[in-house]
This record gives structure tokens, C-alpha cells and sequence, in this order.
């Protein structure tokens, strides 16, 4: 990839203290109702009270919140990530084998055609803050954000489209694990394999359909027309639908400001009320679960348009995962709805260090991370440079870090995928060791059961996000413990 994003990228390990520097000086230790309210969170927070122009002083500390974040985070590092050649990678409900150079260039090609959302500044001043950055505090809206638009690239895109421009694979190694013994070492690294990825390749056995597209028909006009238009949805300017300005002033009706915490389930009602106002999509509506229940008449009413035919459904489910660390007993429900093709990832991340799940090799989770602060591109120009919104560098961290708190998100595009989706979903939480699944659909409405305005099935957009006073403080914004 250019200068622009990193070619040696490495993630580093362990979450964002609160007590972390930001705009150059130490945060206070957080008060208890803070301590209650971010459980579960992920952000290390910078806040911003008050409006005016930012000054040089600003700017400067800006500079230095960058640098300071980038270095935190471990992207100025060398490491390689290693990937075992001997198990099957799934990305996106697709396995990729990686024993060929034909299995690498399609999985270069699925990862690098994410859109990857990072800390961005420079941009155009919030409102009601001095704030031209997210730098520090906005981990979790870009998360959300690159969870949406994964849902988007399914509903535009072909569902095999892949980025013809996608860069080389940056600082990773392929090995072949082997048992133990005196005279063989546990593992055989494998040299990177020659620069003819991407080129064209015969389908591997994992897969029905082509995933390499060939060089001579690489170009398809209208399909990177939509591409860029997806990724302009997501610009650091206050018109853009799904930009961070217009997250953020969302975030106001649920008591939220420019620089404060967000968590997985709040982002997830942000997230559908921003798709309910946006004028770009009439035919897509996202559905928020409450209480770890999809109620599948609120689905059904929300789609379901009438003679305009039926919406596609982006489905939303936060959930929390144990209590302090993540139950291993639901380790494999989550590797099973990571394989179906209907899941388009996980907002969660480790402890205060929001990240975005896509996907899973063999006891680890691949990832996308937000925490590195890139200059802001201006998306109103037709040919703006796409290389900063996908990543080359795959990163894994192991389930056992993940942080409890979460939103799965899922996607359907007709009634027939969504009752398909039940039925998959469903079967992939079964094999769960524990008395109940960590989430589940039932029939009929939420207002069957008292929860008229929780379950998304309310007319009044505004019921979708809830008010700072409904908010269980006690149960991690809401989450049920399991």
C-alpha cells in the first residue's frame, strides 16, 4: 500500500488505560459512574466540552495525539502476523485454505476489499466541540462503521465483487504447524510467496464461485461507481449520511457528545437511526434486537412495505458475552456465525480497544483495527484516493481476549434469506454448552411480551435509540449477563 497506510503494521497488545495521555496530559481516574457506564466500553476517551475554533495550541496537541496514539498502538512496529497453512481462515463466510498462491490471492483480494474506517483528523470542526479529530474516543463509531458498511457492500455490490486494486499482503508469513519432536521444530516457516498475487487464478476447492477476477475484466464502471459512492457515505463532513459528524450528533439524543464513550449497543441503535434518516436508502431498514431476542414479526412489519415490495434487513443484535471475560463455552457459537454468509462481523474489540471482527483462524479472530489516525481525504472529488479505506495488513488476537460486549450483525436481502437466516443462525447457536443460547428469534412482536418500542418493530424512528435514563447502568449498557 502507498504512504498513506502503513505496510508494517503491528497492533499492539493490551487495551487503553484510562489514565492514558490525551491532548497531552494525564486523564483524572474515572469517577464510579463512569467506571459503571464503560464497562464494556472501548474508547480511552477524550473529552471536549465546549465549542469555538481551535487554535494553534490545538492543532498542536492534535499533532501530538496522533503521533502518541499511532506509536500506543504499535503501527510505526515490524511484526508478522502468522498464518497456519494447514487449517481452513474464514472471512466473511467464505473458507480460504492457505497452502497455494491461488488461495492467498483470493484471500488477499475478500480482506483487502473491506472498507476499513480508522481515526481520521483534520476534518471539519464537530459540533458543539473544538474537536477536528476522533482520535482517542471514536474507536467504537468507526467499528459500527465499517460494520455498516459491510451490510452496504452486500445490499450494492455483487456478493463476490472484490476490489481490483486491492495492495500486496504487508507482514505476514504462511507456516505449516507440525507435532512436536527431538528432531523436527514445531513450526516450518514458508518464504512469502512470489509478487504474481492478484493475478489471474483457477477457484480453489473451497469456494463455488470465482473470487479472482481476471485482468482483462477488472474494470467494471458501475460496480466502482458504487464503490466510491459507498465509501463517500462514510466522509469526515457533516453531509455525509454515516460519517462520524452525523454519528455524533445522533449520539446527542441518547446524552452523548463529541469526545465521550460509545459502546457496542449504543452504536447499534445510532446506527439504525442513522439508515432510517438517510435519503440514499429506501429499500434497507436495520433492525436493533433487545433483551437478546429477535422478534420475528417486528421484522417481518418493518420489511414488509407493501405494494413498494419487501426491504432488506440489516440485523443487529447486542449481547454480552459472560461477565468480566468472555465465556469459552460460546467460543464455538461464535466461530459458527462468523462461517454463514449472512453475518457481516461483530462490533466489539478487547477490553476499551474497539475493533471489528470479520472473521476466524483456527483460536484466533481476524480483525480490522480503527486506532490509527489518518489525515482526512476530501470525498466530494470524483477520483479521490481509495487506498486508506482498505487494509493490507491482517491482524489476529485470540478469543480468550475478546471483551464480552459486543453487537453481531447480520444481513438479509429478501424474505426468503431472512427466514433462511433464522433457521442458520439458530442451528449455529446450538452447539453452545450452556443452558440458554446467548441469543434467540422467537415469533411475534415484542409488544406481545411488553416491549412495544425495544425490539425495533415502533413506527416513531426515535424509539430505536434509547434515552440516557433507560439505560441498565449496572448491566453494561443494557446487556442481559448470561
Amino acid at each position: 500500500m502507498n504512504s498513506v497506510t502503513p505496510s508494517a503494521a503491528q497492533y499492539a497488545r493490551g487495551g487503553a488505560l484510562h489514565n492514558d495521555l490525551v491532548d497531552g496530559r494525564r486523564l483524572p481516574p474515572p469517577s464510579s459512574q463512569q467506571v459503571l457506564e464503560a464497562r464494556g466500553h472501548f474508547g480511552n476517551g477524550s473529552l471536549a466540552d465546549g465549542a469555538g475554533e481551535p487554535d494553534e495550541v490545538d492543532k498542536l496537541k492534535l499533532k501530538l495525539m496522533s503521533a502518541w496514539n499511532n506509536v500506543k498502538y504499535g503501527w510505526s512496529v515490524k511484526s508478522k502476523t502468522f498464518f497456519n497453512k494447514t487449517s481452513p481462515l474464514f472471512l466473511m463466510g467464505q473458507a480460504y485454505l492457505l497452502d497455494s498462491e491461488e488461495e492467498v490471492a483470493r484471500f488477499r483480494l475478500a480482506f483487502g476489499s473491506r472498507v476499513w474506517l480508522t481515526y481520521r483528523k483534520e476534518f471539519p470542526q464537530l459540533e458543539g466541540s473544538n474537536l477536528t479529530s476522533d482520535c482517542g474516543w471514536g474507536c467504537m463509531l468507526r467499528s459500527g462503521q465499517m460494520l455498516l458498511a459491510q451490510g452496504l457492500m452486500l445490499h450494492l455490490l455483487p456478493r463476490n465483487w472484490r476490489w481490483p486494486d486491492c495492495p500486496q499482503l504487508a507482514d505476514v508469513d504462511f507456516e505449516v504447524l507440525r507435532p512436536r519432536s527431538p528432531s523436527r521444530p514445531v513450526s516450518i516457516s514458508i518464504p512469502s510467496f512470489s509478487s504474481t498475487w492478484g493475478t489471474s487464478a483457477p477457484e480453489k476447492r473451497l469456494s463455488s464461485t470465482s473470487e479472482v477476477p481476471k485482468r482483462e475484466s477488472r474494470r467494471d464502471t458501475q460496480t466502482e461507481i458504487l464503490h466510491r459512492r459507498l465509501v463517500s457515505w462514510f466522509g469526515d463532513e457533516p453531509m455525509a449520511p454515516f460519517g462520524v459528524h452525523r454519528l455524533v450528533d445522533l449520539g446527542k439524543e441518547s446524552g452523548k457528545k463529541a469526545g465521550d464513550w460509545y459502546g457496542p449497543s449504543l452504536v447499534a441503535h445510532i446506527l439504525r437511526k442513522a439508515v432510517d434518516r438517510s435519503t440514499e436508502l429506501d429499500n434497507l431498514v436495520v433492525y436493533v434486537a433487545q433483551d437478546c431476542t429477535v422478534y420475528k414479526g417486528d421484522v417481518m412489519r418493518l420489511c414488509d412495505s407493501g405494494s413498494s415490495g419487501w426491504k432488506s434487513v440489516i440485523i443487529l443484535v447486542p449481547v454480552r458475552l459472560g461477565g468480566d471475560s468472555l465465556n469459552p463455552s460460546y467460543t464455538e457459537c461464535v466461530k459458527n456465525l462468523l462461517k454463514l454468509d449472512c453475518c457481516i462481523g461483530i462490533i466489539g474489540g478487547k477490553p476499551k480497544h474497539s475493533l471489528f471482527f470479520l472473521g476466524y483462524h483456527d483460536e484466533q479472530l481476524l480483525y480490522l483495527d480503527p486506532h490509527y489516525c489518518q489525515p482526512v481525504v476530501d470525498l466530494t472529488h470524483r477520483d479521490f484516493p481509495l487506498e486508506s479505506y482498505h487494509c493490507n495488513s491482517p491482524r489476529k488476537m485470540n478469543f480468550s481476549r475478546m471483551d464480552p460486549s459486543c453487537t453481531l450483525g447480520f444481513y438479509a436481502h429478501s424474505k426468503k434469506d431472512f427466514e433462511a437466516l433464522c433457521s442458520a443462525v439458530s442451528e449455529a447457536l446450538s452447539v453452545s454448552k450452556e443452558r440458554y443460547p446467548f441469543f434467540t428469534f422467537v415469533e411475534g412482536r415484542g409488544q406481545d411480551y411488553s416491549l412495544e418500542g425495544y425490539s425495533g418493530g415502533s413506527s416513531d424512528p426515535s424509539d430505536h435509540i434509547l434515552p440516557p435514563d433507560t439505560v441498565n447502568r449496572s448491566s453494561a449498557e443494557g446487556f442481559v449477563f448470561l
